[in-house]
């Protein structure tokens, strides 16, 4: 069943969202919107880090469901990321580039020029941990978990516990577990807005550096405060539209790797909301069309976003490869 919905989702923003860039032959890009403006259709409006989630899609895709086809299209993927970045993969943004690295690093590319820069951007003010983006004084959760599970997934376990400590113990509310923003250096402020996004960077983070005990607490967090019914919360399009992917993403993860309870409820929550988003979804050219907010019906204004259709899918595909063989 969740097998079936993660390639519904698939060829659902295949068709409407993935075209050439510039018109040029072999290349590929998601259209940043659907039905497309007149910037979008041609790749103008560029988002750099909703195209490194799509590209984490097609390769959960291929791991569920391997053909040459897909493959070649995500060669043709990585190629064109760099061309319609002006032949660069580097880009102002820690996280944007942290999430481009872990994605090639899943499709066994050298990722050594992102790692560079993601060790550069680590200084000691506020305790430690890396930047946001470059000349910025703000350091975050969204930055620090995706570079911290990339460190940690290429054998540098120094600098991604380094990250993790510096998390844990400046953006982690004590009362509730949940994951802060972000550390404004200069004043020390505290930017205390609770997105799926960090805790779902911080859980992924947790797993990869085996803190079981952070992990679980995160877990508990999360289905305590994030997740209304059991669906986890929608956070709108633009780029909130990817938040409660993300998570799911590393919930999967979390309920294949801790121990019951907490790995069931990890389990729950992804399926649960995969049910959710499924019932959801309306029919649109090509498949499915999903909600920004997956307790609700579709459309939306937001499930115009890429951001919001490559959101399900991450969710779909995280489902996926919590199936059993009777499901």
């Amino acid at each position: 069943m969740y097998r079936e919905w993660a390639a519904a989702a698939e060829r659902a923003i295949v068709t409407r969202h993935l075209r050439r860039v510039w018109l040029l032959p072999g290349t590929i890009l998601g259209r940043s919107g659907w039905p497309p403006s007149s910037d979008q259709r041609v790749h103008w409006h560029w988002n750099y880090w909703w195209q490194a989630h799509l590209l984490d899609c097609l390769i959960d895709a291929q791991r569920r469901d391997p053909t040459p086809a897909r493959e070649a299209t995500i060669e043709r993927f990585l190629a064109s990321i760099r061309l319609r970045n002006f032949g660069r993969w580097t880009n102002d943004y820690y996280d944007d580039m942290a999430w481009l690295g872990l994605a090639m690093q899943r499709a066994g590319r050298d990722v050594e020029v992102i790692l560079a820069e993601l060790r550069g951007a680590w200084t000691p003010e506020g305790g430690g941990g890396i930047w946001w983006r470059r000349n910025d004084r703000f350091k975050n959760a969204p930055s620090n978990g995706p570079a911290a599970i990339l460190h940690a997934r290429v054998g540098e376990q120094d600098r991604a516990r380094e990250l993790f400590e510096w998390m844990d113990s400046t953006l982690v509310d004590p009362d509730t577990g949940l994951v802060w923003d972000g550390l404004r250096v200069d004043d020390g402020e505290l930017v205390k807005a609770i997105y799926t996004y960090c805790q779902g960077v911080f859980l992924g983070t947790c797993l990869e550096l085996s803190e079981v005990d952070a992990a679980v607490r995160t877990v508990r967090a999360v289905a305590e405060h994030c997740a209304p019914g059991g669906v986890l919360r929608g956070q709108g399009g633009g780029d909130g539209g990817l938040f409660a992917g993300i998570l799911a993403r590393y919930l999967a993860l979390a309920a294949q790797r801790l121990p019951a309870p907490e790995g069931e409820v990890a389990r729950d929550l992804v399926l649960g909301s995969a049910r959710a988003c499924w019932a959801g979804a309306s029919e649109a050219p090509g498949g499915p069309l999903f909600s920004s907010e997956w307790s609700r019906p579709a459309p939306d204004e937001a499930s115009r976003d890429l951001s919001v259709q490559v959101g399900a899918w991450l969710l779909l595909e995280a489902a996926a490869t919590l199936q059993q063989p009777q499901e």
